[in-house]
């Protein structure tokens, strides 16, 4: 038995926000129904690399534990498909442009409220339906621009750079799903559904933390700081005789214990880097005493030293090596079914853990099974098949 045993999900979002979300309710027990058009979710063509049955592993990555349906929504008996879908759904994911919905009488204030009253009705956008840029369309890296998530990341010398994975894709998914349970607890209590929001410019400013607060203290734009820390050192990559490592030093106990574990006990005596307040003034002449105190250590020896005694670090890994770590098997974060790899759910359940029963599937695999559990005769299924409003995979290959 899952945590999310008997919920019914109906997914219509594509590319990461959306699907991500419905996987992580999948993962954890919904049954989750993919619906997408004839072409399919557009994350299906974004390779290489792809599988030897053609599938992207971007794709791949964010739609396991899904039964897909394909359905042309374009068309009013598509729609009106949905419209049977929801009707024991406890929850439907969407992400088309504000508007769409509505346009085709299907908004949530329009009609799904009081349609299917217990619904919970969410909402992926780009930055909302209203104010200067409402309505408009949202990708992750042009959010991470017009946020200033981009303006933080880089070089000092540099120029903004582009976090390395979609930042705000993943954390919209997050929140959404955030939302989603806040939703359904509240159901509870009421018996109402309602509508949920997960916005990726509300997204980016959430993420900007520390340097929105800072900001919001000094009023000043914060500065890149390669891989430093803005309010804490010494909290920065260092070289040593073989790799860099990376420093996580959170207090002034932890900073005791590194210099005494480097055999340089003097610099945690140093005026300038008692207190972090200090070392944050002066990181600057603190990298360069510490990285001469890690001249002769080997990476790797140094990583056991200073966790032997407590000092948070870590020796920069490539992803085959992050993968492969013995801790990443340990934790069970690469989960696979029917030969499928892919990466496991980080929340751990201790009576109800997360499943992983299906692997990411073709374009209306299973369109015909869950049409026929939606109620619609095997008459009504065949007239759709053949006007082209929906198709099964078997049968459109």
């Amino acid at each position: 038995m899952a945590s999310l045993d008997g919920l019914k999900v109906v997914d219509l979002s594509r590319v990461l926000g959306g699907p991500l979300c419905a996987q992580i309710l999948g993962d954890h027990g919904a049954d989750v129904v993919k619906v997408e058009g004839p072409a399919g979710d557009e994350t299906r063509t974004w390779g290489p690399p792809f599988n030897d049955a053609g599938m992207a592993s971007y794709f791949a990555g964010i739609n396991r534990n899904k039964r897909t349906v394909c359905v042309d929504l374009s068309e009013p008996e598509g729609r009106d498909v949905v419209l049977r879908l929801l009707q024991d759904a406890d929850v439907l994911i969407e992400n088309f442009k504000v508007g769409t919905l509505e346009r085709w009488g299907m908004g949530y204030d329009e009609l799904l409220r009081e349609r299917f009253p217990r619904l919970i009705h969410c909402r992926v956008t780009g930055f909302g339906a209203s104010g200067p840029l409402g309505g408009l369309p949202g990708y992750d890296a042009a959010v991470q621009a017009i946020s200033g998530l981009m303006s933080i990341n880089g070089d000092p010398d540099g120029v903004a750079t582009r976090m390395g994975v979609p930042i705000v894709d993943v954390t919209t998914g997050l929140n959404a799903v955030i939302g989603i349970l806040m939703a359904l607890h509240e159901r509870e209590r009421s018996g109402r559904g309602q509508s949920v929001e997960s916005a990726l410019f509300d997204n980016a400013i959430f993420s900007l933390y520390p340097h929105s607060i800072n900001t919001l203290f000094t009023g000043r734009a914060p500065q890149r700081s390669g891989n430093g820390h803005p309010n804490i050192a010494p909290y920065d990559t260092y070289a040593t005789a073989t790799e860099p490592i990376y420093l996580a030093v959170g207090n002034n106990g932890q900073f005791q214990r590194l210099c005494q574990a480097v055999g340089h006990a003097r610099l945690a005596e140093d005026e300038r880097y008692v207190t972090n307040a200090q070392r944050a003034v002066h990181r600057f002449e603190l990298k360069q005493d510490l990285q001469r105190a890690f001249s002769g250590f080997d990476a790797q020896a140094l990583f056991q030293k200073l966790v032997s005694v407590g000092v948070p670090c870590g020796v920069i890994q490539n992803v085959v090596e992050a993968l492969n770590h013995p801790h990443t098997a340990h934790r069970g974060m690469v989960a696979e079914v029917e030969g499928f790899r892919s990466v496991a759910s980080p929340i751990k359940l201790s009576r109800t853990p997360a499943s992983y029963r299906l692997p990411p599937q073709e374009i209306g695999q299973n369109t015909l099974q869950i049409l026929g559990e939606a109620g619609l005769s095997h008459e009504q299924i065949t007239l759709l098949l053949e006007r082209g409003v929906i198709k099964q995979a078997s049968l459109s290959e």
